[in-house]
């Protein structure tokens, strides 16, 4: 199992960690502050160090077929480390960074539109939420000021834990229908934004919403009889 420093750190750019294996498919690191695609986010990019001073170019971040041990897939071509070495593990971090805000901008928009969430994605500076709102009339002019004054609001984010019984007993936490918390393991991570929301995930957020910057509804979407897609991007 791949230790996931991003869980507690998301600001974390880079870090040393031994190589456990390394392969064409995906280098494994036995602790890493690389994101690992799911739940709608994107894997990071960035870069390994090996001890030598030769870069390794990491297109992509992935978990392997076990869910637990996470994989920096190298460039085509690409030199690899070998098995024991001390790499520095360094994240593209405007990309990532772009992602954090994105992705609190869309928890803050579950906030001001209280629907089921269906479907969502996370890019870099915007993103979309699918909800069955059912009737309801979704203006972008009102959801964008909304929004905006939930960003201005400089609310801090934060982490806990609680345990999967725990969650079991709260069914109300879990928005999203299409991306289930992920469980087993015992605990299930939350994130809360002081005051706005609560909500199961494993994703990277900015530490307080004032770092999100402004935010624009683009586009309001009919997906079907009650469903509509919002897509917001970022300044």
């Amino acid at each position: 199992m791949t230790e996931k420093l991003f869980l507690a750190d998301s600001y974390l750019r880079e870090t040393r960690a031994r190589v456990v294996s390394a392969e064409a498919r995906g280098i494994v690191l036995v602790a890493t502050n690389f994101y690992a695609q799911g739940g709608g986010q994107p894997g990071d990019i960035g870069e390994m160090i090996a001890p030598d001073g030769s870069v390794i170019p990491i297109v992509n971040t992935i978990y392997d077929a076990d869910r637990k041990t996470i994989l920096h897939v190298p460039a085509a071509g690409a030199g690899l480390p070998s098995i024991g070495d001390e790499v520095v593990a360094r994240v593209d971090w405007a990309l990532r960074y772009a992602r954090m805000r994105a992705h609190t901008a869309l928890h803050l928009l579950t906030a001001v539109l209280p629907y089921p969430v269906t479907g969502g994605s996370i890019g870099d500076g915007e993103g979309r939420l699918d909800f069955d709102s059912g009737e309801a009339v979704l203006d972008k002019s009102d959801i964008e000021m909304r929004l905006n004054a939930l960003i201005a609001a400089n609310a801090a984010t934060s982490t806990r834990w609680i345990t999967d019984d725990e969650l079991l007993a709260n069914p109300a936490l879990v928005k999203t229908l299409s991306v289930k918390p992920p469980m087993g393991t015992g605990r299930v991570r939350l994130v809360a934004i002081e005051g706005i929301d609560l909500q199961p995930c494993g994703g990277t957020h900015v530490a307080r919403t004032g770092e999100i910057g402004a935010a624009r509804v683009t586009q309001i979407e009919k997906k079907g009889k009650i469903n509509r897609r919002v897509r917001i991007a970022l300044g």
